[in-house]
């Protein structure tokens, strides 16, 4: 299997290769065609979503050679992509050539899909004491690519590590993607930038540019790379998902909604696009689109989604905010036997139940909600703040006070921490104006995003989050 398919798609020799095949297809011709390249020609079909061809091509490889490696290996990882481990290992059975490292791949792969991660950590290694001097950084770096594949990434850079520091493009871009699945996000950035300057035309490059500026919290920066790519490539499907979230994350509902929707053109079925404008939908104040795109999200979501949880707690936020009390908890009550966070529910039923009047059957929700939870200090904080959106601002600024005295040496991530701003605007309702002052500068310093999400209809537009206090103290003239 090439390791980079897409750039040899593209290539003159590839498309001689398909148009022969294609050409023998159309002329019932059932002359001899190697093994290889008919998993090429389907790999090539199956990555243009054209699967009844690319299963053709796979018969009539199989047929021409029945424990041809490149063929196996394409039905292995078909039924490693529908979980099938044991058909599988049926296919890795049926490999003739067993010395072939594919072989030791393609067994490796199985053994990830199943669970056993160490188990196949041993035997990469021991696999590896075989492996001739000549073929050591081909193994080392192929492997490599299977952990990161794989989200293993701490794993594959330490097999990087091992490996033969390269300055070709494919290694490259390995090591500035593992880089970026581990978090180290500026030397990522380093290896991207390097890779555009040679080569400034390559879409995926600024993708994955844009996508660990996101990941570090550069917003404008990611918008900035997304949009090459998107240029380069306005199909970009990858380019216009980051720009998208960016925009988001910056609270522009209006011009993440735009390509959200460009995306879902391109991606129709993505659940995960459609629980996106939902929730821009929402925070629009357009309820009955907001409905409309999230239960067309539900019905095409497969159970194990991991958006679906999520699409029915915003549906309940939207039925809910529309006066449909029943449906909302309906919708909750759809979760009951998802594999997804109980807890959070609990504190939008919660929510539910306190905008519904019934104080007593809330609170009750929100304390069993504290008591299971594994980040309390997270689930306080989300429990303070539906009783401020509720309008019990005396109880909210009690809950926060003691939730800004809980121990700053939980074990949660403290890196951003959240609640001033809306501290901030509770003690503005309470008129404790000298609070007020207080959490909104904290607020700015630790965490000028909550401002901007929670505090921006306040200030005028042109004024930055992390600005809002002094802009304050410039309108009420305090000069220190």
């Amino acid at each position: 299997m090439r390791s980079s398919d897409e750039e040899y798609y593209d290539t003159e020799e590839f498309r001689e290769v398909l148009e022969d095949y294609e050409n023998m297809v159309a002329s019932g011709s059932t002359r001899y065609m190697d093994p290889d390249e008919l998993a090429d020609i389907a790999d090539y079909y199956h990555m243009n979503g054209r699967y009844d061809e690319a299963d053709a091509a796979i018969v009539r490889a199989l047929e021409i050679s029945p424990g041809a490696i490149a063929p196996l290996t394409y039905r292995i990882h078909e039924a490693l992509e529908s979980g099938n481990t044991a058909l599988a290992r049926q296919w890795l059975d049926s490999i003739v050539d067993k010395d072939e490292p594919d072989y030791v791949y393609n067994t490796a792969e199985i053994m990830l899909t199943e669970g056993q991660n160490d188990e196949c950590e041993r035997y990469l290694r021991q696999e590896l004491t075989k492996v001739p001097s000549f073929e050591y950084q081909d193994y080392v770096v192929d492997v490599a690519r299977i952990y990161s594949d794989y989200g293993m990434d701490e794993r594959a850079l330490e097999w990087l590590a091992g490996a033969k520091q390269e300055d070709t493009p494919e290694f490259q871009e390995l090591m500035g993607r593992v880089l970026m699945g581990v978090g180290q996000y500026e030397k990522c950035k380093d290896v991207f930038t390097k890779l555009i300057d040679a080569d400034p035309f390559a879409a995926k490059y600024w993708n994955a540019l844009a996508s660990a500026q996101y990941l570090e919290g550069d917003y404008s920066g990611a918008i900035q790379s997304s949009e090459y790519a998107i240029a380069i490539d306005p199909e970009n499907y990858d380019g216009l998902l980051v720009k998208a979230n960016s925009l988001f994350q910056l609270c522009n509902y209006e011009g993440a909604l735009d390509f959200y929707r460009r995306y879902q053109r391109l991606m129709p079925d993505d659940e995960g696009g459609m629980l996106q404008q939902g929730i821009c939908l929402i925070n629009l104040e357009r309820l009955q689109e907001a409905i409309d795109i999230m239960e067309k999200g539900i019905k095409v979501a497969p159970r194990d989604s991991q958006y679906l949880c999520e699409l029915y707690r915003e549906l309940a936020f939207a039925y809910n905010e529309t006066g449909q009390t029943e449906k909302a908890m309906n919708s909750l009550d759809m979760t009951d036997n998802l594999n997804c966070d109980h807890v959070q529910v609990m504190i939008v039923k919660g929510h539910l139940l306190l905008s519904a009047g019934k104080k007593a059957d809330a609170m009750a929700l929100f304390s069993q909600a504290l008591k299971e939870s594994t980040t309390p200090r997270q689930t306080l904080l989300r429990i303070i703040v539906s009783i401020y959106d509720n309008h019990f601002a005396n109880m909210a600024y009690t809950m926060f006070n003691m939730y800004f005295a809980m121990d700053e040496d939980s074990e949660e991530d403290e890196s951003l921490p959240e609640g001033y701003a809306y501290m901030a605007l509770c003690c503005y309702d309470l008129k404790k104006y000298d609070e007020f002052l207080g959490y909104l500068k904290k607020a700015c310093e630790m965490n000028p995003l909550e401002c901007k999400r929670v505090m921006g209809y306040i200030f005028p537009e042109n004024v930055a989050p992390e600005d809002y206090y002094e802009y304050i103290k410039g309108k009420l003239g305090i000069n220190n």
